[in-house]
């Protein structure tokens, strides 16, 4: 069996894809097809003696799309095709030239309902064929931008697999042909003189074609924004591995292309490289960041017989190691291929309306044609007959239907953005709505991501003595543990230091005042025959809290330990609180050590903890839930969480997580706060309920209005509606449904108000510094807040925390730095100071 990849073109629905798939199916030799309208392609695994490609091409030709092959023999995670254009800009410029046309054309055609004053030259019965031709030259150019509904829905209607375009379509030249001729009829009557009769032909409704293709590309441009997701999901994801690798040959150092590496090749690993495959250590060690790939938030030690993965980074150290997984084979890259196989495995949003257009369609036609032929056969006119079919579609035009959707998607996830929520598709509002079981990420989600100063045991001294020599020592390195206990000990002073010397796997070790100071973990005391066994017992209790002990000795002997922890972020627990009396599964998946997973899991009262899990693990973990009919929602911030986060029915990002976290998610939490993520939920099942109730008025107006357009009632009650009449009960419809949407702008969670938390503002540690608050406006995450503190930090003199919370950044002078030197250097990096205030 061959297995190749096509790019379709055409498609617009599930409708589409549904009938791609079953024209490919039909063919003789097929035994798998998969199309993805995400991403547009299709993928068909065949018989090569019974089928070639192009058989599979004309077949979907056939079927009214458009079919190429992509399977050319290049590796997919290097190829990129650059005739594919930005749908979602495209979709943008199509609406705002749409509403050049469509605003004014509104105006003149339903402004008055209002009580809004027209211009003279278009008011007045004398004026009526004025105004006509305006509204003609308005729709023209509404139709033409828009032209592709009108192509599509007629193509999809011929081959037999009418879908939200054929609607669209319908609905768009029925209104046009039948107020073209009803302006040709008042044209003529007026130049016959017959003003009266002139006014009985006014049933123009050019405003139906206008509004119909308009609403609808806003519905078009809120998907559209999703669908290049995954290319740049592997963009970023190749960009975890090095382009050259260095190797020994020879006895010499070669720097190679990382594609010329070959298994059993020796390569060297320093400090700050990232490494460039898998493979297991045979001299030295290192100290490895390993968090894009495990999610661990502490580097770990690497020695002789321990594995490297590759696309992780060298923190400390130096080794060499054997190269034992490289190009396809290694993690990364199959970290790659998962992200895509699950992409292209994740269903779209089938919308309700398309569910039932491929039976709505052809019955309103029917129906519509029926209407005529048996008003003739009743002896009626041709024009009478006519007019009663072309009720019966203007009326069941689907601008309702067609809003019922949009309306209530817009005007949630525009709340939802008020409330930092960001929602990337109507999709995901569906499936999200649906969830009952959350998985989460420990590392940087349910914690703060980094670790803490959680407790200070002294042993013979005092607890500030001990932290001075662990300043003294920590603030030479830059291992991250160093860095959180250098923070901790900012109110003291440090001794100074002399002949440093930094072990990685062990820790550090220096002389202060002619005294050997040790600062490091179990192996670095048991190395030089330091006695722990006073603190044996509380190093257990730290552990088994899912702590880091780190040891200080001074001229052998113990002074003291420091546990340290990645903390629990308040708002978590609250969350999870929340998550539960709404009926929620709350499930903990984190690569880190079971220890540490189950004490977390405690304290935050989740249903299940996993531990010890590796991103292809995490997958399977959210596929397994799914196959037991669970709806997962899968909320992470790190590279290893993207399998997931795709996986899953909705994926749920930080903002303070990696880029491609947020690329892949479905939903972003620009607060970095679990709470938002409950609100995200109760938000998702506010805006379906809302939809399903637009949808019922919109079916339930044309179970009502389509047999009085049909003339049910005319015989006996003389009721009947002509097109302007429709045009008016259609324009009701959409009123009420988009009233009915903008209800959601009142949306709060149930939890609004019960939960603060403080802002994290600079600490004033030294009374000649001359503290500042500068007010920042345009910062919209963790990313924005990280570019102005690092800018503001490189200027000389300048200690800044910035804050996302209240857009501010808190600034301690130790010099005379300028205000406008502090505001240049925040403009440059495109955000804009509105006020400096001095403190104290």
């Amino acid at each position: 069996m061959f297995k190749e990849k096509f790019d379709i073109t055409g498609m617009t629905c599930t409708n589409c894809s549904m009938h791609v798939e079953k024209a490919v199916s039909k063919l003789a030799g097929v035994s798998e097809v998969k199309v993805n309208l995400m991403s547009n392609n299709m993928v068909v695994e065949y018989d090569e003696n019974s089928l070639k490609s192009s058989d599979i091409v004309n077949a979907v030709v056939s079927a009214g799309y458009g079919a190429t092959s992509t399977t050319d023999g290049v590796p997919k995670e290097h190829k990129q095709d650059e005739s594919k254009t930005d749908e979602a800009q495209k979709v943008k410029n199509q609406l705002i030239s749409s509403a050049i046309f469509f605003i004014p054309l509104f105006y003149i055609c339903m402004g008055h309902m209002i009580g809004l004053p027209l211009p003279s030259f278009l008011s007045g019965n004398e004026n009526m064929g004025v105004n006509a031709l305006m509204q003609l030259c308005l729709t023209i150019p509404l139709m033409y931008i828009n032209r592709g509904y009108i192509i599509r829905g007629t193509k999809a209607l011929i081959n037999k697999s009418p879908n939200m375009d054929t609607l669209t379509s319908l609905g768009v030249v029925t209104s046009f042909l039948f107020s073209l001729y009803s302006l040709f009829e008042m044209v003529h009557h007026m130049g016959h003189g017959h003003l009266d009769m002139a006014m009985e032909n006014h049933n123009l409704y050019f405003e139906t074609a206008g509004m119909i293709p308009t609403f609808v590309t806003i519905g078009k441009y809120l998907e559209a924004r999703s669908k290049k997701k995954t290319t740049s999901v592997v963009e970023k994801l190749i960009g975890l591995s090095p382009n050259t690798a260095t190797v020994i040959k020879d006895g010499r150092e070669v720097e190679i292309p990382i594609e010329q590496l070959q298994v059993g090749d020796i390569l060297t690993l320093k400090h700050g490289e990232k490494i460039a495959c898998d493979g297991s250590i045979i001299e030295g060690n290192c100290m490895v960041d390993q968090s894009a790939i495990t999610g661990e938030s502490i580097p770990v030690d690497k020695s002789i017989g321990d594995s490297l993965i590759g696309g992780t980074v060298s923190v400390g150290g130096f080794c060499k190691f054997k190269a034992e997984k490289v190009g396809s084979n290694t993690m990364i890259s199959q970290i790659i291929e998962l992200v895509e196989e699950t992409a292209g495995s994740k269903s779209s949003f089938t919308r309700i309306a398309d569910k039932i257009s491929s039976i709505f369609v052809p019955t309103i036609v029917s129906i519509a044609i029926i209407v005529t032929i048996v008003w003739l056969a009743m002896g009626y006119g041709i024009g009478f007959a006519i007019g009663m079919g072309i009720s019966v579609v203007v009326i069941s035009c689907p601008c309702a239907l067609g809003l019922a959707t949009p309306t209530a998607v817009m005007t949630g996830t525009g709340r939802g953005a008020e409330n930092g929520i960001l929602i990337k598709s109507a999709e995901t509002l569906e499936k999200t709505s649906y969830a009952n079981t959350i998985v989460l990420d420990k590392t940087g989600t349910v914690t703060e991501g980094k670790p803490e100063v959680t407790d200070i045991i002294p042993i013979g001294i005092s607890e500030d003595e001990l932290l001075r020599y662990a300043l003294s020592i920590e603030k030479l390195s830059q291992h991250p543990l160093a860095e959180a206990i250098c923070e901790r000990c900012s109110e003291v002073l440090p001794y100074t230091v002399h002949t440093f010397e930094s072990l990685a796997g062990f820790g550090l070790v220096g002389n202060v005042n002619s005294k050997r100071l040790l600062g490091g973990n179990i192996k670095l005391m048991n190395d030089n025959s330091i006695d722990v066994s006073a603190v044996k017992s509380m190093e257990e209790t730290l552990s088994n809290q899912g702590k880091t002990v780190t040891y200080f000795a001074l001229d052998g002997s113990l002074i003291g330990i420091i546990a340290l922890a990645d903390t629990i972020k308040p708002s978590s627990i609250d969350a999870i609180t929340e998550l539960k009396l709404m009926g929620m599964e709350v499930i903990l998946l984190t690569g880190d050590n079971s220890k540490t997973a189950n004490y977390v899991g405690n304290i935050i009262k989740a249903d299940k903890v996993i531990s010890e899990v590796l991103p292809q693990d995490k997958e399977r973990v959210i596929s397994d839930l799914k196959q037991k009919g669970k709806n997962v929602i899968m909320v992470g911030d790190g590279i290893n969480d993207a399998p997931a986060l795709i996986s899953a029915d909705t994926g749920i990002s930080l903002c303070s997580g990696t880029d491609i976290a947020m690329d892949v998610a479905d939903i972003i939490l620009m607060k970095n706060s679990l709470l938002d993520g409950v609100t995200a939920i109760q938000l998702s099942r506010a805006v379906m309920k809302n939809i399903k109730q637009n949808l019922f008025w919109a079916f339930f107006y044309n179970a009502i209005s389509i047999p009085i357009a049909s003339g049910v009632f005319y015989l006996s009650l003389g009721l009947k509606l002509n097109p302007i009449v429709s045009s008016i009960a259609m324009s009701f419809s959409s009123i009420f449904v988009v009233t009915n949407a903008l209800r959601l702008r009142k949306f709060k969670p149930t939890f609004d108000g019960k939960y603060h938390y403080e802002t994290k503002q600079v600490k004033k540690n030294t009374p000649n510094v001359i503290e500042k608050v500068i007010h920042i406006d345009g910062m919209m995450c963790n990313h924005c807040v990280s570019t102005v503190t690092k800018v503001l930090n490189a200027i000389d003199g300048v200690s800044a925390t910035v804050s996302l919370d209240d857009n501010c950044a808190y600034v301690s002078l130790t010099k005379n730095v300028q205000d406008s030197i502090l505001i240049d250097t925040i403009s440059d990096e495109d955000f804009t100071v509105t006020s400096i205030e001095v403190k104290g």
